[in-house]
């Protein structure tokens, strides 16, 4: 594996990816995307150009680790899917950071301020 190793509990999967690979994951909560919709988002995220070398390998990590889908949309182009344990895999780490974050008043005041502006 290229950047993680495969762990079976959900839970402690996300604690061992990369920062680039629970990225990838945030991007395919959004919606199933192909390679290069993920590269670009990838590359607006960070300001500088994500190279294949690195971005395939990682999707498929996270494709044997059962937190991304993998299907065909044709011949060339494969596309990518969050699964349900990449869902709780991305919940958890959130639910980690929130606890870590919110240690008063004002500052669960600003996080819900937050997600009410998603709303």
């Amino acid at each position: 594996m290229s950047e993680a190793q495969t762990v079976t509990d959900t839970g402690s999967v996300v604690r061992d990816l990369t920062a680039f690979q629970q990225n990838i994951l945030v991007i395919l909560a959004e919606e199933p995307m192909y390679g290069l919709a993920i590269k670009r988002q990838l590359e607006t995220y960070y300001g500088t150009e994500v190279n294949h070398g690195r971005l395939y390998p990682n999707l498929d990590d996270l494709v044997e680790m059962g937190l991304v889908e993998k299907s065909e949309l044709d011949k060339r182009t494969n596309q990518y899917e969050l699964t349900s344990a990449g869902h709780d895999a991305l919940l958890d780490q959130f639910e980690w950071m929130v606890e870590k974050f919110v240690n008063s008043e004002e500052r669960a005041d600003e996080l819900t301020d937050l997600i009410g502006a998603y709303q």
